[in-house]
């Protein structure tokens, strides 16, 4: 079997694999997860800003600034996104009413 096909088959199990494993996380789980993934997103930006910042290649210079853009705005939008999911969480203040007497002023 030649290299590429076996590459294409272990791409397209570790889709099904994927797709398992997400669907079977309560959705308790998810902030933590969103989390954990936002930092896996920073070591990648970094990873590309290093690879880009010592390549003499104009075509991999031009791949390795679409990848960090690509990183930060991924990065950026799971923060937002996990920022969002936590304010679900908070609970609003409850608003006091003065007592009123029968004249209708405040105590």
């Amino acid at each position: 079997m030649s290299e590429p096909i076996v590459w294409l088959t272990i791409f397209i199990l570790s889709i099904f694999v994927g797709i398992e494993v997400i669907s079977k996380v309560s959705s308790t789980l998810h902030t933590p997860l969103m989390s954990g993934a936002n930092a896996i997103h920073g070591i990648i930006l970094l990873g590309a800003i290093l690879v880009t910042g010592s390549t003499d290649n104009n075509l991999a210079l031009v791949v390795g600034l679409i990848a960090i853009v690509l990183a930060a705005v991924n990065m950026v939008g799971g923060f937002m996104v996990t920022d969002r999911m936590l304010q679900m969480f908070v609970r609003k203040p409850v608003k006091k009413t003065a007592a009123t007497d029968g004249s209708g002023e405040t105590k």
